[in-house]
């Protein structure tokens, strides 16, 4: 093998190869850190909410007049939405889930101001909640009609006795009991007053995307009757888009004492909410590219200055009776051990990256493949940019080494 004297030959003019080197240590460095944060973003974007997504639209109703009943408006305004055509079922409710603003509280499994609570997201919705977000109930029962109760704002306390909560709220609260276990077993709210696990969710997403414990939510049997009121509406499949328009005329034409804006599908709503996330990942996609294209720019362009600065040495070889794919090889292997510096730096650069990444940002670590894949990526890539450059380097005619320098 031609390693050692193409080594050697390396050695005497080692500055223009150690930045190509350099040049690809840190492209490997970003690339893989940046294909690490845009696998974690993905991930992320593509959780499943624990809803029917796309049958799921929202809208609001904000009223101006002083003389209206709001609770006598909401129940009216359900039970239109409800008989539409094309509609499953809606709810009113006071959040959904990655809207981005929602309702929290402190919930523990003893009663006590000392004992430590664990905080839990809130979605307000009467017994036709679970049908119309399209939960999955795994274990108990729904709420009956008569469990469902009008918030009263001069009983802040007036908390509904009965509860449902997401698979993962039963397992921070009781890990050590299934689903179905946890049926029947006691919270309290509110440091002493006790709420009883009546069913239990697969899952609900919480209200925010970026919160540690986005699935950790509870639905109480409540419904609340204000100036302001947000209907979920899910329909059958196929109707959304023909049902949006309808149900905001029938709402403005049924009632002209208040304003319907902000109509929203829940396609719309994931959108909205991993919009940074998206955005982060496209320009991550551009950087690595970008990089990616320079480095092999870069290479290309050594390996071309290298060949004219060896022309009459590649003449003299080929006179000595060196073949073409001899000459190509000398330049595709001289590549490889420029290619294979870079890429080991690059490998000790990445993996201190992010270590340093993940202390100080608390991003997860990166996938242990990621490593040698960006490794064998960038060797292709050396040996792909180097193609054109050592082919022009075999088609050096022999008489070349007998021309005057």
């Amino acid at each position: 093998m031609e390693f050692g004297p193409i080594w050697r030959a390396l050695l005497q003019n080692k500055t223009s190869y150690l930045l190509i080197a350099l040049q690809i240590a840190v492209t490997m460095a970003i690339m893989v850190n940046a294909i690490g944060i845009i696998q974690e973003r993905s991930i992320l974007m593509t959780r499943p909410s624990g809803v029917d997504e796309d049958n799921l639209f929202y809208l609001n109703s904000t009223g101006f007049t002083p003389d209206t009943d709001y609770q006598v408006l909401v129940a009216e305004d359900l039970a239109a939405i409800r008989n539409f055509p094309g509609v499953r079922n809606a709810v009113s409710t006071n959040t959904l889930p990655l809207q981005g603003g929602g309702w929290s509280q402190g919930m523990q499994i003893e009663p006590g101001e000392e004992i430590e609570k664990t905080t839990v997201a809130l979605f307000f919705m009467d017994e036709h909640g679970i049908d119309t977000f399209g939960v999955n109930l795994i274990a108990g029962r729904n709420f009956t009609p008569t469990e469902v109760n009008w918030y009263d704002p001069k009983d802040e306390r007036r908390w509904p006795p009965q509860i449902i909560v997401s698979k993962a709220m039963a397992e921070e609260f009781f890990p050590d009991f299934s689903p179905e276990e946890t049926v029947g077993k006691i919270i309290y709210i509110e440091n002493d007053l006790p709420l009883t696990v009546i069913g239990v969710m697969e899952r609900l997403q919480a209200p925010w995307k970026s919160w540690s414990g986005v699935e950790r939510t509870m639905l109480v049997p409540q419904r609340r009757g204000a100036r302001f009121a947000r209907y979920v509406i899910r329909t059958e499949p196929g109707y959304r888009d023909e049902v949006i328009p309808q149900i905001e005329k029938m709402l403005a034409e049924s009632n002209t004492g208040r304003i319907i804006r902000h109509t929203k599908t829940m396609d719309e709503v994931r959108a909205r909410s991993y919009l940074q996330d998206s955005a982060m990942i496209k320009l991550l996609i551009f950087i690595v590219s970008l990089l990616t294209a320079i480095t092999s720019l870069g290479i290309v362009g050594l390996a071309s200055f290298s060949v004219a600065r060896r022309t009459k040495q590649i003449g003299t070889r080929r006179a000595l009776g060196a073949t073409r794919l001899a000459i190509q090889r000398y330049f595709m292997l001289e590549n490889f051990l420029i290619s294979s510096v870079g890429v080991i730096g690059g490998a000790i650069l990445a993996v201190g990256l992010n270590i340093w990444m993940v202390q100080t940002f608390e991003l997860a670590p990166i996938a242990w493949y990621l490593v040698p894949a960006a490794m064998l990526s960038l060797w292709i890539i050396g040996q792909l940019a180097v193609y054109g450059p050592a082919r022009r380097a075999s088609m050096v005619s022999p008489a070349v080494a007998t021309r005057a320098v």
